[in-house]
């Protein structure tokens, strides 16, 4: 049987480290119907939007998606094509693995976390609007009897942050149901409770009554700004954390920066219908075509999703690969070298081309 999987090359350095995942993932020896789908901004031209209908129809059918780096075009409407995709398909959770790997620079070692964040609403939601609109004159009288002059003066903007029940209910109990599979044993939720009692204070809230149907997985609570100085100096206590969507940005990369930087983050973005699996790095468009880039993030994210199709075998050799070669350090790319100028270092295709072949031999063995 072949999994139909809708491919986004994407654009920048999207194409390089796409391919450079393909290559890996078939070597796995698992078998794909890819289906290329356009997406981002060199597509505008032809399509005139960075995001065609035909994709979108693409996801909802194999309800599969491996997406490269994508740039958003400035002035399309787009606030991001990436945050499109997942309202459009109701991609509500980003899990975000931040682990370390041998031969990764790094101040740390032995890091195992696993960020799971909200994707739908909080403050991305993007509701927003400027003084002198209609709801923010509508919204004069609350802000008046709350204290706040901000109304009176010349300028002011406000944003809308919204915590739902379904939201939240969905987004913990995801985090549990990651934790039981994987046999993790604590997951704590993160907010700024303390402050913003009726959005974060309800986000508890509704965690502590999902938490009471996971007995086996302890849970506990931590406030966002306690949680990033824990994260510095003991981030061994933590395991599965569950934060709303801006908390969960902001400290999904400072876990990333824990274990070595975004070129060894993978992503996914998951929901009831579809999954879509991309690198969590940008499309850093002054490389594009330059065989330079690192492709380990994007290996990785095609790691998760072996897993998300119930390929464990596959997926285990494949990820136990990139650990080896990274670990051998002499088929890298030149961020995984002690200079950056290192004559040593390979290009995107050779070094997916090593973990390739690793995986080949690895499976040998199994």
């Amino acid at each position: 049987m072949a999994y139909r999987v809708t491919l986004i090359r994407g654009d920048g350095t999207g194409p390089d480290v796409v391919d450079a995942t393909v290559r890996v993932l078939e070597a796995t020896g698992v078998k794909f119907e890819w289906d290329p789908q356009p997406a981002g901004e060199d597509i505008m031209a032809q399509y005139g939007t960075p995001l065609p209908q035909q994709t979108l129809d693409s996801l909802r059918k194999t309800r599969v998606g491996l997406k490269g780096p994508l740039t958003t075009p400035i002035g399309t409407g787009f606030r991001s094509i990436n945050v499109a995709i997942r309202k459009e398909l109701d991609l509500y959770a980003c899990l975000r693995p931040c682990k370390s790997f041998e031969g990764v620079r790094s101040l740390y070692r032995n890091i195992n976390i696993v960020v799971v964040r909200e994707n739908t609403e909080d403050l991305y939601a993007g509701v927003e609007f400027q003084v002198g609109s209609t709801g923010a004159k509508d919204l004069t009288s609350l802000i008046r009897r709350e204290g706040m002059n901000v109304l009176d003066a010349e300028h002011a903007g406000f944003s809308i942050k919204s915590i739902s029940e379904l939201g939240t209910r969905r987004i913990v109990k995801f985090a549990f149901d990651y934790a039981r599979q994987y046999k993790r044993k604590k997951v704590t939720a993160v907010t700024k409770a303390n402050i913003m009692k009726f959005t974060d204070g309800y986000f508890y809230e509704i965690a502590r009554g999902v938490a009471k149907q996971y007995p086996d997985i302890q849970y506990d609570e931590f406030l966002v700004d306690a949680t990033c100085m824990r994260l510095v100096m003991r981030p061994e206590e933590f395991d599965v954390l569950v934060l709303p969507n801006l908390y969960g940005d902001i400290l999904s990369d400072l876990c990333a920066g824990l274990t070595g930087g975004l070129g060894i983050a993978p992503g996914a973005n998951i929901g009831e219908h579809c999954a879509v699996f991309e690198a969590v790095h940008g499309s850093a468009p002054r490389y594009r075509g330059q065989n330079k880039v690192n492709p380990t993030a994007m290996i990785l994210s095609g790691v998760l999703m072996l897993r998300h199709l119930g390929e464990t075998k596959a997926a285990d050799i494949a990820e136990r690969a990139v650990v080896e070669v990274v670990k051998e350090g002499t088929h890298v790319t030149y961020d995984f070298k002690p200079r950056r100028d290192d004559p040593t270092a390979v290009g995107t295709k050779e070094m997916a081309e090593a973990i390739a072949k690793k995986v080949e031999a690895l499976k040998v063995h199994a």
